[in-house]
């Protein structure tokens, strides 16, 4: 176990900590573990739930922008002795820094091979002018007579109590003490549709189910998502000689994070809510808002996480709809391949093909559909290696919105049938339609 770019071992804590954690911030998310010395040793910590409640009140009151949903604090045993891991994810409001030095060099760090360097006035101040200003945080909300009753029951369903400074507890105000669009979202009334469909064919041209289940608390509203398609996901059995079989329509629980993401990390600012929509061959899970600000497609297959809205990640950690940071994304590539995600600069989808039942063979609509599909893809391919015959796959895969491995898997299908071959080196290369 050595130290890298993603990784930081700590003995124990220390004043460091509050460095450390900023420089993860600001690049790309990592994690530190308390209880492990330089050399990767396990040397444990002592008493882990008082040190667990004394880093999150160090990295929330020493941190500035606020760091609310940016991280995660577990004990964990290892080799026998208790360790603490700290989870960050790459934070939307860089540049972070340590409230006590300021937006300054020696407040602002970012994390470089395996040890945090100071970041240059210069740096600092091209981030901060870069970053985006519409976090739901400093949104105000449309409606400042707002009802939280719903989120104090879901809050005591897990037995925690919301005091009468929750509001300011949980970010749900800007800086001049107004509700923001975290609290509107989070209220009992608020003008949020959450869009649920449901068509008779591959295509929308037959609607035979039309729900809403917005219009509420937005923790009400995901459950009620949740509800639906565990009652429209079906369950394929068969029962053998000797054991019974089953085979769910789509992954129960890659399904469950999909819609969860969507909910989660939708680009509000906007006034755009996500939208579920069922097929007869996929369920499409589409929310508004590409990556966000400063993370790349590989940063997102790699497991980088930068929540869009770390306000919003804080209440559903509270709920337990969300465990771990960046874990939702692993799951859904555990049950599918990468290229059930279609991501743009304005909209992120999730589609989900159907499993076919025991014993049934491939509906020769959908495979028929899925042929289509395949097809203008490699059209679309072909036109733009004719426009250029030295662009490569990943910008193929930026112009058509789809994954550098989709990609390379239509250009190898293509030179294996003789219609494009490669001339010359991969990087200095072109491509030449036969």
């Amino acid at each position: 176990m050595v130290e890298n770019e993603r990784t930081e071992y700590k003995e124990k804590l220390t004043a460091a900590l509050e460095k450390e954690a900023v420089a993860f911030l600001n690049a790309h998310g990592g994690t530190i573990y308390i209880g492990i010395d330089k050399n990767g040793n396990t040397v444990g910590v002592e008493k882990c739930d008082k040190l667990q409640l004394e880093i999150k009140d160090r990295l929330i009151t020493g941190i500035r922008p606020s760091v609310m949903g940016l991280f995660d604090i577990a004990c964990e045993s290892l080799d026998g002795r208790d360790v603490i891991r700290i989870t960050l994810a790459a934070g939307k409001e860089q540049p972070y820094y340590i409230r006590a030095n300021g937006m300054s060099e020696r407040g602002c760090f970012i994390r470089i091979g395996s040890s945090a360097q100071p970041m240059t006035q210069e740096q600092i101040d091209s981030i901060y002018y870069r970053r985006t200003h519409t976090s739901l945080r400093n949104m105000p909300s449309p409606n400042q007579h707002l009802d939280f009753t719903q989120l104090h029951i879901y809050y005591a369903g897990r037995k925690l109590t919301l005091n009468d400074s929750f509001a300011d507890n949980l970010q749900l105000k800007t800086d001049d003490g107004r509700y923001n669009m975290t609290a509107y979202l989070c209220a009992d009334e608020n003008g949020m549709p959450i869009l649920f469909a449901k068509y008779a064919g591959t295509d929308r041209d037959v609607l035979t189910e039309n729900k809403n289940f917005g219009y509420c608390s937005l923790i009400k509203a995901t459950e009620q998502v949740l509800d639906k398609f565990s009652v429209e996901n079906r369950i394929y059995a068969r029962v053998t000689a000797t054991k019974r079989e089953e085979r769910p329509m789509v992954d129960p629980q890659a399904l469950r994070e999909a819609v969860i993401n969507a909910i989660l990390h939708n680009d509000y600012s906007y006034s755009n809510p996500p939208k579920f929509e069922m097929f007869s061959d996929r369920i499409e899970i589409t929310s508004t808002g590409g990556l966000p600000w400063g993370m790349t497609k590989e940063d997102f297959f790699n497991g980088k996480s930068c929540p869009r809205n770390p306000e919003l990640m804080r209440i559903f950690q509270d709920m337990e709809l969300v465990e771990r940071l960046g874990s939702g994304v692993r799951r859904i590539l555990n049950a599918y391949a990468p290229d059930v995600f279609e991501i743009s600069d304005t909209f992120f989808r999730v589609t989900f093909r159907y499993k076919q039942a025991f014993d049934e063979p491939a509906s020769k609509t959908a495979q028929k559909t899925r042929e289509k599909t395949r097809e203008k893809t490699r059209e679309k391919i072909l036109s733009l290696i004719q426009e250029n015959p030295s662009v490569t796959a990943v910008e193929l895969a930026e112009k058509l919105g789809l994954t550098a491995k989709g990609i390379e898997w239509q250009l190898k299908k293509m030179k294996d049938e003789g219609v494009i071959e490669r001339v010359g080196s991969l990087k200095g290369g072109k491509w030449v339609v036969k």
